[in-house]
Parts: structure tokens; C-alpha cells; sequence
């Protein structure tokens, strides 16, 4: 990355001082580099010192360094991990990547690829109605080469870079696979991508209406509503919102999200940092009156703008949290772009739950391998303890905590093999001697089901009888879900997966304690309007 020496010096200040960004956050950012001439001094001299110890190393280091390699992973990501787990260094790719996350759109093939334990990289899934679904690419098929270029020693992510490109261009994409005697060439036009962060709705029950939410991008309060419209929400018995894996994204459009099903005039979430007042973010729109029951499900993977809208609806009452304790981030990102395609993300404030929690989890002392996949599921702020609206206890600092767990169990050693390359590699050597159309409903029989047995054990799979046989329902859900991505599409699987969904099927259980739950909040909020009222 080609910086000049004065502007490489230059970085610490700009990280500190954010003196990069605009927008709304002027004001925020001048308060801030107006600093007093002491301060100032100090961080002259910490930039010289900076200055110096670079000149050393780029001098005396055994080998030649580079800049991307002392500053880029070095230095700046170095410094950022000593402020918490979330700010962040992004390089040009990363950049991009995540500009593309939020718009919910970029431009290439539409599929997704991943790697293979022979080092290859597979088609995963083609997205319905994309230039690779429609040319009749599909998953299991092994990409052999991009462009008559060869992707023997490729990585995924650069296989990947060489499938997108600008709209209207061609990619001549050769495949191979299973059942097929020869390479199979395809030559797809790139067009633009653009992949759901809702997926569609569907009731699981006559008036019980199943909406899962992937991420928060710039679109997806636009598609929930358009989802519920097209499912009538007028009518709605009850609503299962599934937040489960969803990491998080825009804080706007989780307000948004929140928003719908809420009040007007209810808080939904504020945030607050050193630097920057307390802002407060209040439903606009509000529900309507639609105050139909509703179950939100959450995992230990639902994070940031996830709980954001989760520990809304839970401090107000408006719905009941089924699942695990959520990942629990309270920190609020902005991200300050910079030179050469490169941006900072810098933690500049914490947001609070409309009862006033703090729903971050602790991350000192730790490190980032700990905080990220060492959880404790019990872990709460003893002296940060709130009420819901309709007087329920809740804690801060340790994510949101469900109001009724549900435990899916741990992936053993046979499931995490099937899930990382068992089914799927059986799903493409299966389909390549079997028709790729399946009936509408369709599930894994005996026969299949044999089948794979046999599949997994000539290729290498340890396990007994016992081990498959107390799967059998897992691995038919699991197994199902991979052949309806070949037979069908991905969206398609995925609905079929969540239809058969044991813990969508526990939500279903719970709505009547929602709705209850809902009611007597309703209630006890209007014996307090009225006795203040009174007074």
C-alpha cells in the first residue's frame, strides 16, 4: 500500500482523534481534536516515538519489511486490540466486503463457494434466479478453472475474486462433476447480486405467521415489511421472529426493525461514549395497534443489532425470548474510511436496552480466541439489574437472557463431520447418478438413509450404528436440507428446514404465554398511567 512516510506517521493521530470522519459526526469529532496544548504535546511525542521505532525496523530488521506488514497487520491492529474485541483495522478487500454486506448487493455470478478437505473449492449453493443458477451450475460442482486459468493452488476468497466483476461481463467458469465423465464448461454473464437479509415469511400454523431475519443491511426493513404485508398482518394470530445467527449490522435499520412492532413513542434503544451526548431512538411509526403475541428466537451467535431489537421488545414486554443467551455486544461501531480503499472501525459509544441495561459482556483480562468462543452462559452484571415495563427483572452484561431457554444440544464428533463435509459430499455423489428433481415435501426414506451409511464408511467415516441411529432425526432434517439446495434451491431448503424446526415448533407451544405475557404488561402499565394521574 503505496502511503507516504508523512501520512504513515500521520495514522495514530487520525485512529485517535477520528479526525477522518464527517457527517453527523463533525461537531462530535472537532470537541474532540480540540485538545488542550499539554495533550497535545504528549501526542506529538508518542508520534515521534512511533517514528523512530518504524525507522529502526525498516533499517536494522533482518529481512525487508513493508509497510502493509508494520502498520497495516502490525501496528494499527495491534494498537486497536488493546482498546476492546470490536474496533477494527479493514484492508481494501475487507472494506469492500463489508460495503457489499451492507448494501445487500455486488456484482459477479451469485453463488456461494467454499473449501473442500482436498484443498479444492466447491460450489455451495447458486443463488435462486442468478447468472450460475440459471446456466445451470450447481452445488458439489468443483471449480477447475476461471477464464481458462487454472485454480490449482487458489484459495477460496481468490477464486472468489476472479468469479466478480462489472455487470454485463462474461466468465467462462469450467466445473467438475460427479457422475460426469468431462469437465463441464459454463460461460455466465455477471449481472448484480442481490441476496435477502429477510427470508420469506410463511406461516407454521393457520394465522402463525415464521419470519427469520439473517443480518441487518440497508434493506431489511423494507423486506420484513414487504414479507408481512404479502402474508396479511392484519390477520396475524401470532408471530415468530427468528433472530437465531444473525450477527448484527446497521443500528438504523434495527430501529426500524423494533419500530414496527412497538408503540409510538416507545424507546427502543440509546447509546452514549465519552465523547458523544446520550441520543435516544424512539418508535416513529409504531405498530399500528397490532399487538398480536410474539416469540423472538435467539442463540449465543444473535449479536449487536439482534439484541438491540430482541432486548427492545423484551424490556417492553412485547414478546417472549425463546432460545440461548445472546452473543452480547453493547459496543456501537463507526466506520471512518481512509486511504487506498482502507477503513478504521472505531468504538465511539455503548448502547443501552430501554430499561437501561448495558448488555456487553466483559472482555478484559481475556483474550480475543476467549471472549469470542469461551462463553458463560450464566454471565451477568449483579449491579446492573433493571425492569421490564411490566415489572420482570433483566440484567445487563452478559447478553440477553431468555425467557425460556432452549438447549439444541452440542454438536458431537459424527454431526460435526456430517455438517462440515458428509452430506454434502454425499448429496453431490447421490445426484450424480439420480435425477436432481425431488416431490415437494420430500424426506430422506430408509433406502437414503442406507445409502449414506454405506457412502460415509467407504469414505473414511468412523461410527457405529448406535452413533448414526440416535442422529436419525437430526440427519434426516440435515440431510434433507443439502438435497433440496440441489433438487429445488437454497431459499427453498431453507424454508424446509425451519418448517421442521423442533424449536420453531416449541415457539408455536409458547404463544399463548406470550400473549399472556403481553396482557398483563398492558395491564400493569395502565394501573401506573392511572395512578399518576390520580396524584
Amino acid at each position: 500500500m503505496a502511503l507516504s512516510r508523512r501520512s504513515l506517521f500521520a495514522l495514530p493521530l487520525i485512529v485517535l482523534a477520528c479526525s477522518i470522519a464527517g457527517g453527523i459526526y463533525g461537531p462530535r469529532v472537532a470537541s474532540v481534536a480540540a485538545a488542550s496544548d499539554d495533550q497535545s504535546l504528549d501526542l506529538d511525542q508518542d508520534v515521534q516515538d512511533f517514528s523512530k521505532v518504524l525507522s529502526l525496523v525498516e533499517q536494522d530488521f533482518a529481512t525487508k519489511v513493508s509497510p502493509d506488514t508494520t502498520i497495516y497487520k502490525g501496528a494499527i491492529p495491534g494498537m486497536l486490540r488493546t482498546l476492546d474485541p470490536h474496533s477494527n483495522f479493514f484492508d481494501a478487500r475487507e472494506y469492500q466486503l463489508m460495503k457489499e454486506d451492507q448494501k445487500g448487493h455486488y456484482y459477479g455470478v451469485g453463488m456461494q463457494v467454499g473449501p473442500q478437505p482436498d484443498g479444492k473449492t466447491a460450489v455451495k449453493a447458486p443463488f435462486p434466479g442468478a447468472p450460475a443458477y440459471k446456466a445451470g451450475i450447481r452445488p458439489g460442482d468443483v471449480i477447475v478453472a476461471v477464464n481458462d486459468r487454472p485454480t490449482d493452488g487458489m484459495n477460496t476468497t481468490e477464486i472468489a475474486d476472479l468469479l466478480k466483476g462489472p455487470r454485463g461481463t462474461q466468465v467462462k467458469i469450467v466445473v467438475a462433476r460427479e457422475g460426469a465423465p468431462e469437465h463441464l464448461t459454463f460461460t455466465v454473464v455477471r449481472d448484480e447480486i442481490s441476496r435477502k437479509s429477510v427470508q420469506d415469511a410463511f406461516f407454521v400454523k393457520p394465522g402463525i405467521a415464521y419470519v427469520k431475519i439473517l443480518s441487518f443491511n440497508e434493506t431489511t426493513s423494507k423486506e420484513l415489511l414487504d414479507n408481512l404485508r404479502r402474508l396479511g398482518e392484519d390477520q396475524f394470530k401470532g408471530l415468530i421472529l427468528d433472530l437465531r445467527d444473525n450477527p448484527g449490522g446497521l443500528l438504523n435499520e434495527g430501529v426500524a426493525v423494533a419500530d414496527h412492532f412497538l408503540p409510538k413513542g416507545a424507546l427502543i434503544v440509546s447509546h452514549r461514549g465519552r465523547s458523544a451526548p446520550e441520543k435516544a431512538y424512539v418508535a416513529q411509526h409504531g405498530n399500528h395497534g397490532r399487538d398480536y403475541p410474539m416469540v423472538v428466537l435467539v442463540n449465543r451467535y444473535s449479536a449487536s443489532a439482534a439484541e438491540i431489537v430482541s432486548g427492545a421488545l423484551q424490556d417492553h414486554d412485547r414478546a417472549l425470548i425463546l432460545g440461548e443467551t445472546t452473543f452480547g455486544k453493547g459496543l456501537v461501531q463507526t466506520v471512518y474510511p481512509l486511504d487506498e480503499g482502507t477503513a478504521l472501525a472505531l468504538t465511539w459509544a455503548h448502547f443501552y436496552t430501554p430499561s437501561g441495561r448495558l448488555i456487553q459482556r466483559d472482555y478484559t483480562n481475556k483474550s480475543f480466541f476467549d471472549y469470542y468462543f469461551h462463553r458463560d452462559e450464566s454471565a451477568r452484571n449483579p449491579v446492573d439489574v433493571k425492569q421490564t415495563d411490566g415489572g420482570r427483572t433483566v440484567y445487563g452484561g452478559g447478553g440477553i437472557t431468555p425467557d425460556v431457554k432452549y438447549d439444541p444440544g452440542k454438536i458431537d464428533r459424527l454431526q460435526a463431520e456430517l455438517l462440515r463435509t458428509g452430506l454434502f459430499n454425499f448429496t453431490s455423489w447421490y445426484f450424480g447418478s439420480h435425477p436432481t428433481q425431488l416431490p415437494k415435501g420430500w424426506m430422506p426414506d430408509d433406502a437414503v438413509l442406507t445409502q449414506l451409511r454405506k457412502y460415509l464408511r467407504d469414505h473414511g467415516t468412523k461410527f457405529t450404528d448406535d452413533d448414526f441411529d440416535q442422529h436419525l432425526p437430526w440427519i434426516r432434517r440435515n440431510l434433507a436440507h443439502e438435497m433440496y439446495t440441489t433438487a429445488f434451491n437454497v431459499d427453498d431448503a431453507d424454508a424446509m428446514f425451519e418448517r421442521i424446526d423442533p424449536e420453531v415448533a416449541r415457539a408455536v407451544e409458547l404463544m399463548p404465554q406470550a400473549e399472556a405475557l403481553s396482557v398483563a404488561s398492558r395491564k400493569v402499565v395502565a394501573q401506573r398511567m392511572a395512578a399518576r394521574e390520580r396524584q
